[in-house]
């Protein structure tokens, strides 16, 4: 089969083109930049750009399109929201020349990606959620901080939206406030680039998720790790994580969610798990994720299984895989470094990493750990990975802190890290 592989930059992208590679499909590889990590790997039989979504949907779409009707019966799999959200809203076009998708309905994506929707579906079920209030684009900051119990996280409902000028825009990372002051400066900060914001409690604990394949609502293969390190002290994709037994409690959490979604394709759900050991909902992740190449490393090798759902209905066997495997995202794990000695925001109320501590961990080599890009017969996806992030995402970074320092900031006024 042949399959288009988008969002070529992230790490996700990566590993599934090795996996399908691997499995005996022939891979492309495609980004909205003249080249990407995913496109330098050995195992990419080829590349191709498109107009990125946040400069035009309809020419993204109509990209894609050209290169999927090459050839009837390409498997087009978007990585991020970026790509999945108008290839979804446009999957009629995409299968009128032959293309084949493995997404759930248009409407379930939506639902999915909305933090609010879900969290409402989560505490229907039963399952433990943070107390949550809307604010909406007409709504008085300064009311709502009067009636908030802090700390409290705020961050936009949907982590992409479709603007005015059709174009899909990044909502950015979650802020932080322990007081009206601090809330009053986020929601005004956050609403530079989105629209609407969910207000939720602070939990305290450490992140979980639970990995899945399903078809139409039906589990085809699971998946759970440990984060050891993420990329953001305060809450973020994991730079070290170990594959562990999945938690009877996080299963039971999880997998109602995804059964009422009949959810349809890979998810991540997320937790945050208290002292308790309690896992309260966070969000769902409707996409491959960023760590995905720790679960192939493990035994679960959800791209090979997703490209085998797209040819086929027949299910595999039950999966079973290895505990204790790590991972590391090499890049990720310096990012890590730099903000644990940047130092907590001021507005962020968890626990903080210390920097001789940290140094000390990312410094000392751990046997047996596999890498996201790295792999000694595939060097390249690795050193694309380092280019990147120096000559693009670093750059556009600063120059977005020097022109828009509010919508870019931490809760503090610092300028964050892409």
């Amino acid at each position: 089969m042949r399959v288009l592989v988008l969002d070529g930059n992230e790490n996700q992208a990566v590993a599934c083109v090795r996996s399908l590679a691997r499995a005996g499909h022939e891979v492309l590889v495609g980004a909205g930049v003249s080249w990407s990590k995913a496109g330098w790997s050995r195992f990419a039989s080829g590349a191709f750009r498109y107009v990125s979504p946040e400069e035009s949907v309809g020419d993204f779409v109509g990209d894609v399109m050209r290169e999927s009707a090459k050839a009837p019966g390409t498997l087009v799999l978007p990585m991020t929201e970026l790509t999945t959200l108008p290839l979804s809203l446009h999957r009629q076009r995409l299968i009128s020349v032959g293309s084949r998708l493995v997404l759930p309905p248009h409407e379930t994506l939506l639902r999915a990606f909305n933090k609010r929707a879900t969290t409402q579906l989560a505490a229907s079920l039963g399952v433990a959620v943070p107390h949550s209030t809307e604010v909406g684009p007409a709504d008085s900051a300064a009311e709502i901080a009067d009636a908030v119990t802090y700390p409290v996280v705020i961050k936009a409902q949907s982590s992409g939206e479709l603007n005015a000028s059709g174009r899909i825009a990044f909502t950015g990372r979650p802020m932080y406030a322990r007081n009206p002051r601090e809330f009053v400066a986020a929601v005004r900060a956050l609403r530079t680039r989105c629209s609407s914001l969910i207000v939720q409690e602070f939990v305290p604990g450490t992140g979980s998720g639970y990995f899945a394949l399903l078809r139409h609502g039906e589990l085809i293969a699971e998946f759970a790790h440990r984060r050891i390190r993420d990329v953001r002290p305060t809450g973020s994709g994991s730079a070290v994580r170990e594959s562990t037994a999945i938690s009877d409690r996080v299963r039971s959490a999880a997998l109602p969610i995804l059964r009422a979604l009949d959810w349809h394709g890979v998810a991540m759900v997320e937790f945050r798990m208290r002292s308790d050991g309690t896992p309260v909902f966070l969000e769902v992740n409707g996409r491959f994720w960023n760590s995905l190449a720790l679960a192939i490393y493990a035994g679960v090798d959800f791209p090979a299984l997703l490209g085998r759902m797209a040819q086929s209905d027949e299910g595999p066997p039950p999966i079973d895989y290895r505990s204790g495997v790590r991972c590391r995202w090499l890049l990720g794990d310096v990012r890590h470094l730099i903000e644990v000695w940047r130092g907590a925001p001021p507005s962020f109320p968890g626990t903080y990493p210390s920097r001789l501590g940290t140094l000390v961990d990312v410094l000392r080599p751990v046997a047996g750990t596999y890498h996201d890009n790295f792999e000694l017969s595939d060097p390249l996806p690795e050193l694309g990975d380092w280019l990147n992030f120096l000559i693009r995402k670093l750059p556009l970074q600063r120059q977005r802190s020097a022109t828009h320092t509010d919508s870019v900031s931490d809760a503090s006024g610092r300028p964050a890290l892409p």
